[in-house]
């Protein structure tokens, strides 16, 4: 596995842990109606910190080559798809309130920080799940 599948992977898991505080978050503020505690982002940024320790340290053979034409192309790939991504995240972010709560409805001011970290990793997410399609088309390890 190179370094290109590596940070992949851990976006994926980064942003998927991201996710799950974000949405205790929202829960807490926005449902249970009082101000979250810090013990559970933090645990959750104490393990993400962990896993890229120890996912990282780990390097791959000397004999192979740190980058070459496939993964720069693959980047750029899984790049253009998180940007459409975003646009498309960016369109429904702000059709979706309006059916919510209608012409006259209000959003809190509370709501624009979720939604912007939503789409922010939401595109995060396209990127590595684009780069891991990209690599898995290949043969073993993602090479050809």
């Amino acid at each position: 596995m190179n370094k290109t599948q590596k940070s992949a992977w851990f976006g994926l898991v980064a942003g998927l842990l991201c996710f799950a505080v974000l949405g205790h978050v929202f829960v807490e503020i926005f449902i249970w109606k009082r101000l979250p505690e810090g013990f559970f982002g933090l645990l959750a940024y104490c393990l993400l910190l962990g896993g890229a320790f120890i996912f990282f340290r780990r390097k791959q053979s000397a004999s192979e080559v740190e980058s070459d034409e496939r993964d720069n192309l693959i980047k750029h790939r899984a790049v253009i798809a998180s940007f459409v991504s975003v646009w498309i995240l960016l369109a429904g972010v702000t059709v979706i309130p309006r059916f919510v709560v209608g012409i006259k409805g209000s959003i809190p001011v509370w709501l624009l920080a979720f939604i912007n970290s939503g789409v922010l990793l939401g595109a995060l997410l396209v990127y590595s799940v684009a780069v891991l399609v990209q690599y898995g088309r290949g043969g073993k390890d993602g090479e050809k």
